[in-house]
């Protein structure tokens, strides 16, 4: 593996090793021995991207987007997914069902960088996509239905780019899902200082919402299927967990999915 520290954005760092960690636990709720490898590639202490809260919210989305995916492949098994924003993320090996088309998408830079760590499968294919601009999708197979990931990527995007990316998707493709991380108000105005991971970057959150009901004002070609906070699956798991979900009740993450 071609790959160094250089390579890889603090903010993909973060799942990064918080998979590594908990795959190498005693009994991990979510295995990802790619994660593993890169982080042991990397060979550097990425212990302040791991603390506690940030390690249970990756772990609760990483369960939550599986479950979520592998109910619509079930609905639709021949559907064309993609993961846009992908990153290092592999959800494509979580939710396979050997009948899905599966697309990586990244900007070129990271796409790039993501070829040093994996190779194109059948049936998963990584493509130079910008999720502002919809001329990448122009070359991918028709589909019956569209499955879109986006994981920790609207958070960081301005009001005005959620509404370009929501717009081109909806342009792009005549009936989907969008299975998207939405963040609150509090975490965009005060966020980026005080989580306990991305406090270590660089990076800062875009616009927040109180509700997905809110993405609709920008786009209403879709409509809200569910909305769920990562407080429903932390909270199985420890008593700060628990704590959390009552305290935290409408600052966690949420997990969208949305229909077109």
């Amino acid at each position: 593996m071609n790959l160094n520290y250089g390579d890889i954005q603090e903010t993909a760092l973060i799942p990064l090793a918080i998979k590594a960690s908990e795959t190498m636990r005693e009994n991990p709720r979510i295995i990802d021995k790619k994660a593993k490898e890169i982080i042991d590639t990397l060979g550097v202490d990425v212990s302040k991207y791991d603390p506690f809260m940030s390690h249970e919210g990756v772990v609760a989305r990483t369960i939550m987007y599986r479950d979520k995916l592998k109910e619509l492949i079930s609905q639709y098994p021949k559907a064309l997914c993609i993961n846009l924003g992908c990153g290092f993320d592999d959800k494509f090996s979580q939710a396979d069902n050997g009948k899905i088309t599966w697309f990586d998408v990244d900007l070129p830079d990271q796409i790039e960088k993501r070829r040093k760590v994996y190779e194109d499968r059948e049936r998963c294919v990584m493509l130079d996509g910008n999720a502002l601009d919809g001329e990448w999708t122009k070359t991918l197979p028709e589909a019956d239905m569209t499955i879109v990931v986006m994981e920790g990527v609207l958070e960081y995007f301005s009001k005005e780019q959620v509404k370009t990316c929501l717009n081109m998707l909806c342009d792009s493709f005549s009936h989907g899902y969008l299975l998207a991380e939405l963040h609150s108000r509090v975490l965009e105005k005060y966020g980026s200082k005080h989580h306990d991971a991305v406090k270590h970057t660089n990076a800062s959150f875009g616009w927040g919402t109180k509700s997905a009901e809110e993405y609709l004002t920008l786009e209403p070609r879709m409509t809200v299927v569910s909305e769920q906070s990562y407080n429903d699956e932390m909270k199985k798991y420890s008593i700060r967990g628990k704590i959390f979900a009552v305290i935290g009740k409408n600052i966690n993450n949420r997990l969208a999915v949305f229909r077109w």
